[in-house]
């Protein structure tokens, strides 16, 4: 059996109505696979928030010059960001552990609205204000000793229940 390659696949290009906005996420090789997964995953948008961030040479490495084909946008303020989307009529949805956070296998995501998918800081996770904002938070169950992963990781996960469920 031969292995497919980048020009031999046949997977359909496809853009689904979901942005994605980084509250804070910062370390660049992180920023890097996320411009990975959002055009794996056919991402309309990509919006990194946070003061400092810059897309260099460690982002780029991981990258794999994603960056150059997936929309995306640079801002300070991830509140503003979330606002002014929800303001347009976007659903906002957290990707965060908390006492009311719905497990993403039992969450149905509406096709009705495009989707905000709001990640967190590698350290904080989500924003308290952002919290407050999202229509819904939702979380991956985990069985191990440890109560978080990586974001990138958790965003890959989220991302697959999300475009999976769009088609």
């Amino acid at each position: 059996m031969t292995q497919l390659n980048h020009y031999t696949t046949n997977f359909k290009k496809q853009l689904f109505p979901i942005v994605l906005v980084c509250d804070h996420v910062t370390n660049a090789p992180n920023i890097g696979s996320l411009f990975r997964i959002s055009d794996a995953f056919g991402i309309e948008k990509l919006i990194l928030c946070g003061k400092g961030i810059t897309l260099g040479r460690k982002m780029a490495k991981t990258s794999r010059a994603t960056e150059k084909r997936v929309d995306h946008t640079l801002a300070a303020d991830a509140l503003e960001i979330v606002t002014g989307l929800k303001e347009k009529g976007h659903q906002i949805i957290a990707l965060e552990i908390t006492k009311h956070s719905t497990p993403i296998h039992h969450y149905q995501f509406s096709k009705d609205r495009p989707i905000v998918l709001v990640i967190g800081d590698e350290n904080f996770g989500v924003s308290e204000a952002i919290l407050k904002l999202a229509e819904a938070t939702i979380h991956i169950d985990m069985f191990g000793h440890n109560s978080s992963m990586n974001v990138v990781q958790a965003t890959n996960i989220a991302l697959y229940e999300m475009t999976k469920q769009f088609l």
